[in-house]
């Protein structure tokens, strides 16, 4: 599920030089994975309320396979957000603070940091402060770059679109994904009995989580984010469906996109803390991979989430 990145989070630019180039991910086209090349480029100008973070690890989202294959209707609708385009995916980020913006106080130089950017498939990234936090020292690079879109889309969900309160009962589909097995966790955290729902080959990797055996009421809140990774005509389908949905099942149907906020990474920071939060890893790639690990999300096979590392 993608992360809606506010106008105020333009892209990091990779015309303008600052201290040499990078290797980065670079998308060249549109229509499938094979778009994606890795490059030498210049690295992104630091800004004065941006942090320049040299990356660790990034994980791969759903929004990065819809990217490359999004072509005429996905350029309309980052024109309809006000998006600029930026040849460089990847939003995920774990890594090391290179420098910051005269104008960023909560960071520093050495400072270990996950969030959300743009651009993060590549050696360093440039980011807004309100997109990272001090990364737990719980988690490796790799754990870390995993938890922002599907961590912040779980919580989001749940909590603020679901409403969900503790003693309530919430039914989990795809609990075996990326932002379900994120979802499973911190369900169980706000206090639900949680039914998870998945796959016969992640059943293992589920019930690991802890879930509860519940049913979805008729009158319960439906509650979708996510997409189909076949195409946007599946896209469409899907929002088609939860219209009928709502109008034949008289169910409350919502759906939402989650938005960057540094207050709810600092939740989720709390929970892996506290020991009530861990992300799940199927597979890493390295940066010369990247390309494979975007065509491995949109295969379906992945299962959790898949992470793009960086030396």
């Amino acid at each position: 599920m993608a992360t809606r990145l506010e106008p105020t989070d333009g892209p990091s630019s990779v015309a303008a030089p600052q201290g040499g180039t990078m290797k980065a991910v670079v998308q060249e086209g549109t229509g499938s994975a094979d778009v994606l090349h890795l490059r030498e480029v210049d690295r992104p100008t630091l800004t004065d309320d941006r942090v320049l973070i040299r990356v660790r690890a990034a994980s791969v989202n759903a929004l990065d396979w819809h990217t490359t294959h999004g072509g005429f209707l996905l350029n309309v609708i980052s024109m309809l957000m006000r998006q600029k385009n930026l040849p460089i995916r990847g939003v995920d980020v774990a890594g090391v603070v290179e420098a910051v913006g005269k104008n960023v106080t909560g960071l520093q130089p050495g400072d270990e940091v996950f969030g959300l950017g743009r651009g993060t498939f590549a050696e360093y990234a440039s980011c807004l402060e309100r997109g990272l936090l001090q990364k737990p020292k719980e988690l490796s690079f790799t754990q870390a770059a995993a938890v922002g879109v599907a961590g912040l889309t779980a919580l989001q969900g749940l909590r603020d679109k679901g409403q969900l309160r503790p003693g309530q009962r919430v039914l989990i589909h795809g609990a075996g994904g990326g932002v379900g097995t994120f979802a499973v966790q911190i369900a169980k955290a706000l206090g639900a009995h949680v039914t998870a729902v998945t796959g016969p080959k992640n059943v293992d990797l589920v019930r690991a989580l802890g879930p509860d055996e519940i049913l979805l009421t008729p009158n319960g809140m439906f509650v979708q984010c996510g997409a189909s990774k076949s195409g946007w005509l599946a896209v469409f389908g899907r929002i088609l469906a939860l219209v009928v949905r709502s109008r034949v099942l008289g169910q409350r149907v919502v759906m939402y996109i989650s938005t960057t906020s540094r207050a709810d990474l600092a939740v989720l920071r709390e929970l892996i803390e506290a020991g009530k939060l861990r992300p799940v890893i199927d597979r890493t790639f390295p940066l010369t991979e990247a390309a494979e690990a975007v065509r491995y999300v949109g295969s379906g096979q992945a299962r959790a989430k898949v992470v793009i590392t960086i030396d």
